[in-house]
């Protein structure tokens, strides 16, 4: 498969077509999250993509899944993913090793609104392994500081050993113009920090709901209630924007596998407004 894609006419229209790259690093984050970084086999210097985009990665001779890319869009020379070993393709992809080939499609899907956020304050909430797709926002967001107002990272995980990129959160944490605030739900002994979900975080973050802009990722049930808390502050749920990463099989609309009300995540997702979904993350199995 892979000879028969380095031999063949390439062509950049056709979405199903998927680049070769190469793996460069496979980095442990915990016990069951690791992140994969890719260059590219075929000569492009730049992947670029927009904060909130994701790729479908394809390992071959097992399958190919979507996952949200977790890189600095600054240095696009460079596709960085981040994700758990769950499912028979991200075992797999956990034990390739550099200079391993995998397949690449994208970038697909809607993006955090980065722009729109210039002038406000911005609050990330992110629940388990939903900071990976919250933190290409906030490198572009960091790289551009003084167009925004405060920044507020809220992190909730299950417990001490899930938290990620735990060097880049202290680096963040020494920041004078940026609010870091971690809990999680089972402490240990070893633990200082706050206990409990990350919605008890939102009453003592420091913004101001009138000017905020939102950007949310988590399991659904977090997010549902995280932004039912940010109205709660008086953030306008225009302003408040969710990820609704689920399993996608194309990427391109074509199976249906995603529908989400009467939208498909991978065309008019992940990212939405809080406005436009609010109803369906109420509705059983939408």
């Amino acid at each position: 498969m892979v000879e028969q894609l380095l031999t063949q006419p390439r062509t950049t229209t056709d979405p199903m077509l998927p680049n070769l790259f190469r793996i460069h690093r496979v980095l442990k984050e915990s016990y069951d999250t690791f992140t994969v970084e890719l260059v590219s086999l075929e000569g492009y210097q730049t992947f670029p993509f927009a904060p909130g985009q994701f790729n479908m990665l394809y390992v071959f001779g097992v399958g190919e899944i979507p996952i949200s890319i977790s890189g600095d869009p600054l240095h696009p020379e460079t596709l960085v993913h981040t994700t758990r070993a769950v499912g028979t393709v991200t075992k797999a992809m956990r034990e390739l090793k550099p200079g391993d080939v995998i397949g690449v499609r994208g970038p697909f899907g809607s993006a955090w609104p980065v722009k729109e956020a210039r002038g406000a304050d911005v609050v990330f909430v992110a629940g388990g392994i939903g900071l990976a797709p919250l933190r290409s926002s906030l490198y572009h967001i960091l790289s551009q500081r003084e167009k925004y107002g405060k920044i507020v990272l809220l992190y909730g995980c299950r417990s001490p050993e899930d938290i990620l990129f735990r060097k880049e959160l202290e680096k963040w944490r020494a920041r004078f113009d940026l609010e870091i605030f971690v809990t999680v739900d089972y402490a240990n002994s070893r633990w200082h920090g706050n206990v409990g979900v990350v919605t008890k975080l939102i009453p003592k973050a420091p913004f101001d709901p009138l000017n905020t802009v939102a950007m949310v990722c988590g399991p659904e049930v977090m997010m549902r209630f995280t932004a039912i808390e940010l109205v709660k502050r008086g953030v306008n749920p225009e302003n408040v924007y969710l990820s609704m990463e689920r399993n996608m099989k194309c990427a391109v609309g074509f199976c249906g596998h995603c529908q989400f009300g009467p939208t498909f995540i991978c065309k008019n997702g992940p990212v939405y407004p809080y406005s436009q979904i609010q109803s369906w993350l109420s509705m059983w199995e939408v």
